[in-house]
């Protein structure tokens, strides 16, 4: 078995993925590619991963490293799964340019790697190198599996799955942990065992559509009163999705300080007051960037010259799906696919988030039918701006990119369509060589 990590500097994720396969009887002896363009960070995980390699799996996962443009197709060579994980242009210059150029013009964000003017300017750079990636993928490895974990999820996944020819699921954290992180917060953890739940959507914005206890009983009664309760009385971190449920009925997987940004009713400059009544930490994901960074020179030792490292297998779904293929024992996950008659009031070209079961078959989408209208409503207004950022990607239109960013709700909600084309050219122009030309 081949594994190939792409980005494979994420040395904390690359712990939990890889550290997962060494940790599962089948891929225990895999053959491990890491692949990066930063050498230092590479030879970091690399470090990292063969002292757990040694010390939890015997040292029968064998691991190489490959640095480089020009070493990238001998790390995909014969692989059976790639793993995704790049962040193209970084912290620095990128997700800077994409907090600071838009705040100039008045419009402020949290995350901004998912939508957002920020999520489309981090898809339009990422999907050319995801492209090189496919390419190369179709000569060396045309029948692995592509799992992405890249941000953001549902423009980069749609891109693969419909303009190349490599079996692609995209990844996300938040559905394992949805409904668990809401009956914790409302203090119905007795509900947690044996409970049975539905979800679908889009990535970061799915819908909890059902939930019932292990009985059958229906919990979503007293998640209603119990969340409308809390957001009227306290304040807290999830006010967002809180007032989801209030508007819309349902709650949504991905956390309130990335749904803030979604959508028209939250950041809003003529209703600063917004800000703290629904706890929306703005300029978030860069206060995060910095914190990690100082973090990782605090954990460096613990983690790449700890020569007794171990790794409890986590729940990351990467590794989970690799041994259902193999072995040919079902698994179930949320995966990113394309809309192919899945959930019914939503386009055919979008990459919708759904039930998925894995087996030797690969991953096959589970049907779910259609939701109800205003969370599609909810979720069409996302799709239109990724339909149309994977659009500008392909046909490297620059009205396209306008288009995307006239109909992204927030910034719409914000500025006028000059500043929007205005606002627009300059990010293209501060992003230089990590865009494309766009004519």
């Amino acid at each position: 078995m081949k594994i190939t990590f792409m980005g494979a500097g994420s040395t904390v994720f690359a712990k939990n993925v890889l550290g997962d396969s060494m940790l599962c009887d089948v891929l225990s002896e895999s053959e491990i590619c890491l692949y990066d363009i930063d050498g230092a960070r590479l030879k970091e995980s690399c470090m990292m991963l063969d002292n757990i390699n040694r010390n939890s799996n015997g040292g029968k996962a064998t691991i190489k490293t490959f640095l480089g443009v020009e070493n990238r197709k001998e790390a995909l060579r014969g692989a059976d799964f790639v793993i995704n994980a790049i962040q193209v242009g970084g912290y620095e210059p990128c997700t800077v340019i994409d907090f600071e150029i838009p705040k100039k013009y008045g419009l402020r964000q949290t995350i901004a790697d998912t939508l957002g003017i920020g999520g489309i300017m981090r898809a339009l750079r990422t999907i050319p190198v995801m492209e090189d990636f496919a390419r190369d993928m179709e000569e060396v490895c045309p029948d692995a599996w592509f799992l992405n974990y890249t941000n953001p999820m549902a423009m980069l996944s749609g891109f693969m799955q419909r303009y190349t020819g490599i079996k692609t699921v995209g990844l996300c954290h938040s559905v394992q942990t949805c409904s668990q992180n809401l009956l914790e917060a409302l203090d119905m953890k007795d509900k947690l065992e044996g409970r049975r739940e539905l979800i679908a959507g889009i990535n970061h914005m799915a819908w909890l559509l059902e939930i019932y206890d292990k009985d059958g009983n229906d919990l979503y009664p007293e998640i209603r009163r119990r969340a409308l309760h809390k957001n009227d009385t306290e304040k807290h971190n999830d006010m967002v999705r809180y007032e989801y449920i209030r508007r819309l009925g349902y709650y949504c997987t991905e956390s309130s300080e990335h749904n803030a940004e979604y959508n028209p009713f939250f950041i809003k400059a003529k209703y600063p007051e917004l800000i703290d009544r629904y706890q929306i930490p703005l300029d978030e994901y860069p206060r995060r960037c910095v914190k990690q960074i100082e973090d990782w020179n605090k954990r460096r030792d613990e983690l790449v010259h700890n020569t007794a490292l171990t790794h409890e297998r986590s729940r990351e779904y990467a590794s989970y799906i690799m041994e259902a293929i193999v072995t040919n024992k079902p698994y179930k996950i949320g995966g990113n696919v394309l809309n192919t008659g899945l959930i019914d009031n939503l386009p055919a070209d979008a990459c919708v988030e759904v039930p998925c079961l894995v087996d030797g078959s690969g991953v096959t989408p589970c049907h779910v039918g259609r939701l109800p209208v205003q969370l599609a409503a909810m979720n069409m207004t996302n799709i239109n701006v990724q339909l149309l950022t994977i659009e500008a990607a392909v046909t490297k239109k620059r009205d396209l990119i306008y288009n995307a960013a006239m109909l992204e709700p927030h910034t719409a909600a914000e500025l006028s369509i000059d500043d929007i084309v205005k606002m627009v050219d300059e990010l293209i122009e501060a992003h230089g060589d990590y865009l494309p030309a766009y004519h």
